[in-house]
């Protein structure tokens, strides 16, 4: 089971609105300045996702969430979005190579079978994604923020 934890929007009829950050490359490694990875992070947007999640108790905004989702239904839709286009692109230019003989007719069937590959991966997606083994689910729920107070010892010891 991957986790991550997630803030509460809103939640209305056994239905909560989570929204969680989107994770750039870590900062305690020792090579920051060189890191490739941290890099491309900063050029991106730091974007948030936003997702509905079942619960049927109630919770507030602000509160904190552990969602959870199992790894076989991450590794299958990365299965789907990286080797279907990839499978058409070599099993589609192997064929035009085949039938026409020339690398230019290898090269339009690879073009052709990657794009086929995308859109198949494109269309089955939403079908997949509504398996209700493909959903996230609420692992744990934090306590609402209203509930903790903390008070300062520093500021009442003060003349």
């Amino acid at each position: 089971m991957i986790k991550e934890w997630a803030t509460v929007v809103s939640w209305q009829h056994g239905q909560a609105l989570v929204e969680c950050d989107v994770k750039a490359s870590c900062s305690s490694c020792a090579s920051r300045a060189g890191c490739g990875s941290r890099v491309l992070n900063k050029l991106g947007p730091q974007t948030t996702h936003t997702i509905a999640v079942p619960c049927a108790e109630p919770l507030e905004p602000g509160q904190k969430v552990e969602l959870g989702i199992a790894e076989s239904s991450l590794l299958g839709s990365a299965v789907l979005v990286y080797m279907t286009p990839l499978l058409g692109l070599f099993v589609m230019g192997a064929l035009f190579q085949t039938l026409f003989g020339n690398d230019m007719a290898a090269f339009s069937g690879a073009v052709l079978g990657g794009i086929g590959g995308f859109l198949l991966a494109r269309g089955l997606s939403p079908k997949l994604a509504t398996r209700s083994e493909w959903q996230p689910i609420i692992l744990s729920v934090g306590l609402p923020p209203n509930l903790i107070r903390v008070d300062d010892a520093s500021a009442e010891s003060r003349p």
